[in-house]
């Protein structure tokens, strides 16, 4: 059984390049010679695929052997969660992706994989999840943030219901864009501070929204993890006990709060500290965001016992 098992690592796969028509994803280089990925109406400058770990499996079994990394959780790109989109588009285009995903980790003992899912959709969303888990091997599904309603909104119900009923996690992970349009805010595109306020306020608000809205009452054997630590939850913990109370909220935020899993690729002792202190320490994975700009450049000391919690969520144990 693999030791150290890292839960937050994207990969991109350049044959969905202009799979989901005038969306995109398009990879060009503009008038000044930057290399772009054009997602609908948003352009992420400086950005290149080619030849890196997103893409190149060699290269990124090379990196996991230097880490120390033994097994890893492959997810889908959050800059192409496509939950925007019209639906027919979103559902042919996270098929397409999923059995890429599947060929991966057949081809590699060293993965897993995580299945996309056209939420625009929910009835074909869990249709998808059902085929991706029973027929192509993966192991669970990851979502963006940023689709119709929010995560305690009704038609999730039938999502969370198969979600439990496969008995796989579902991660949650920002998307930078609803694959349609720019992004929600501006301010964000300037400094690519999307990547960090704007993922931090989307976990944040993922975290809110699971807790106030009861999706945790309502389906107590929901495993849902979210990345980046749950974005600032942590930090507000104390703050949203006192919002619950004024809201008349008949349930212990705080203790609702110990159902929810966490990944650990945050920044910082401090954070770190926070992080330990309001969650549940048996729900805390690692995490490295695999190629993003903050991967870590070794291996933090309790990995270990952090990726003991890991197989646990994975159902490897």
């Amino acid at each position: 059984m693999s030791n150290i098992i890292d839960v937050h690592a994207h990969i991109v796969f350049q044959d969905l390049n202009n799979e989901a028509g005038i969306h995109g994803p398009e990879a060009f280089e503009d008038s000044e010679g930057r290399k772009c990925f054009k997602i609908g109406e948003y352009v992420f400058k400086n950005l290149d695929y080619e030849n890196s770990i997103f893409t190149d499996i060699d290269l990124r079994m090379d990196v996991m052997n230097r880490l120390g990394v033994d097994l890893q959780v492959l997810s889908p790109n959050p800059l192409t969660m496509f939950h925007g989109i019209e639906a027919e588009t979103a559902i042919r285009f996270c098929k397409k992706h999923n059995d890429l995903m599947s060929k991966t980790v057949i081809d590699n003992d060293k993965f897993l994989g995580l299945a996309a899912l056209p939420l625009q959709d929910i009835e074909a969303a869990c249709f998808e999840l059902e085929r991706a888990v029973k027929e192509l091997g993966l192991t669970g599904a990851s979502i963006g943030t940023d689709f119709p309603g929010g995560f305690d909104s009704a038609p999730l119900n039938q999502l969370y219901e198969k979600v439990v009923e496969l008995d796989v996690p579902l991660f949650v992970h920002p998307a930078s864009t609803d694959g349609r349009s720019g992004l929600r805010d501006d301010r964000l595109e300037n400094y690519n501070l999307s990547l960090s306020l704007g993922y931090a306020y989307e976990e944040t608000l993922a975290v809110a929204q699971i807790i106030f809205g009861g999706v945790l009452n309502r389906f107590p054997e929901l495993d849902i993890c979210i990345s980046h630590g749950g974005g600032c939850f942590s930090f507000l913990a104390e703050k949203m006990t006192k919002l619950a109370k004024f809201a008349d909220k008949d349930f212990d935020y705080l203790g609702m709060v110990k159902k929810l899993w966490f990944d650990t690729h945050i920044e910082g002792q401090s954070a770190k500290s926070l992080l330990y202190e309001f969650a549940n320490n048996q729900k805390i994975v690692f995490g490295t965001n695999f190629g993003g700009f903050d991967t870590p450049e070794t291996i933090h000391p309790d990995a270990v016992a952090l990726s003991v919690n890991a197989k646990k969520l994975l159902r490897l144990l």
